[in-house]
């Protein structure tokens, strides 16, 4: 076990800016092999027409904007608990974390609603997604409408909602008993995927998915349910902090994600949403944030993948336009493999170069404005006496 890392001695997690760059890609690769657009009519988005390579793609990384989806919402409970201030009061916290989101919410909805959402989506679906209320619904055309990735924002945005709820509690849990509490957000997680199967409504089935639209609401969609992920990411961040999350050699924690991967895609369709790969998650996020506290090279800590971290909520968040959108502007119909390897590049250059300009305009320019309030001038006190 390592030692306690003390408040005012927390050092940056770099290793961590780094991997949400990954993250933020294995959606990529999920979202630009789906054989079905989650924008109506549902077309193909992956671009090769060599059946046999297409659909091995698609299954490869069928379950990739899973896994990515649950790291983010485990590392977000993790890192707003490292770098949480005790005292800190609510209304400073929640000011930051709302202008970290709805920005690059509110420019990627305008766009989408001129490119293409405008169209199909009806105002029951488009008004609560400004508010970023529309997962909450368990109607297919509302949780994945506008801009589709969007949906996790609600999730976020109730994770926001509830830290301050739920650091205190999460503070007082003794540092010998925080596994026990990890290990009982994870049987909750079962459990909800328990409920999808065998009580959630089998019918209608989701265009998109092998189950129905309700079911996969409930399970992936939902946000009270992810609430667990993000729990587990703050309980691992206490496990780091009092020297309770044991040393793990990084060199260890990839083959344990690779394998909760396989076992996401060789489970049933459900519990391949987090569940199978949910342990692995916390293996890598707490075995990178200790190589990051004893200074290690972690192969994710440079210059260039602070960078790709930085932009990669931009990244993520642009991908219904670039992606679902972007494709529709080259043919409908599947290229020849070096083709849909070009087509393939230019999405993916251009969604890092939007997620550059998201980060870079929206983003950045907001937090450093209005993230924190202005320090009051005071003004100087005159002398007493007033010299000649």
């Amino acid at each position: 076990m390592a030692p306690e890392v003390a408040v005012g001695k927390r050092p940056p997690l770099h290793s961590l800016t780094g991997l949400r760059f990954i993250a933020a890609l294995l959606v990529f690769c999920f979202h630009v092999t789906l054989s079905n657009s989650p924008v109506p009519p549902n077309t193909a988005v992956n671009p090769f027409a060599n059946e046999g390579l297409a659909s091995f793609l698609e299954v490869l990384f069928s379950k990739a904007g899973y896994l990515g989806v649950s790291f983010f919402f485990v590392l977000s409970g993790f890192v707003i608990t490292w770098s949480a201030t005790p005292g800190e009061g609510a209304l400073p916290f929640y000011r930051r974390r709302l202008l970290k989101i709805f920005p690059n919410h509110l420019v990627m909805f305008a766009l989408a609603m001129i490119l293409f959402a405008g169209a199909i989506t009806r105002p029951g679906a488009w008004i609560p997604n400004i508010f970023l209320l529309h997962s909450m619904f368990p109607q297919g055309d509302v949780y994945v409408s506008v801009n589709p990735p969007s949906w996790t924002l609600c999730s976020e945005l109730l994770f926001y909602l509830a830290f301050p709820l739920l650091i205190r509690p999460i503070r007082r849990i003794a540092a010998n008993r925080l596994w026990l509490w990890i290990g009982v957000a994870v049987v909750c997680m079962v459990l909800v995927q328990v409920v999808t199967q065998y009580v959630i409504s089998d019918s209608p089935k989701s265009p998109i998915t092998p189950i129905s639209v309700t079911q996969f609401w409930f399970g992936y969609i939902f946000p009270v349910p992810r609430l667990f992920e993000f729990i587990i990411g703050m309980l691992v961040a206490r496990a780091v902090m009092t020297g309770k999350f044991p040393r793990i050699d990084i060199r260890w924690s990839i083959p344990a994600i690779i394998l909760g991967y396989v076992v996401a895609l060789k489970a049933p369709f459900v519990y391949g949403f987090s569940v199978a790969s949910i342990l692995p998650i916390v293996l890598v996020i707490g075995a990178f944030a200790m190589a990051d506290i004893r200074g290690e090279n972690t192969g994710v800590n440079g210059r260039k993948w602070r960078w790709l971290g930085e932009i990669s909520f931009g990244f993520y968040i642009c991908q219904g336009v670039v992606v679902f959108y972007g494709r529709t502007l080259f043919p409908s119909d599947p290229f020849s493999t070096p083709v849909a390897l070009l087509v393939t590049a230019a999405l993916f250059a251009a969604t890092l170069l939007a997620g550059w300009a998201l980060y870079a305009l929206i983003e950045r320019p907001t937090m450093n404005r209005w993230s924190r309030p202005r320090p009051t001038r005071t003004p100087a006190t005159p002398p007493l006496i007033k010299t000649p």
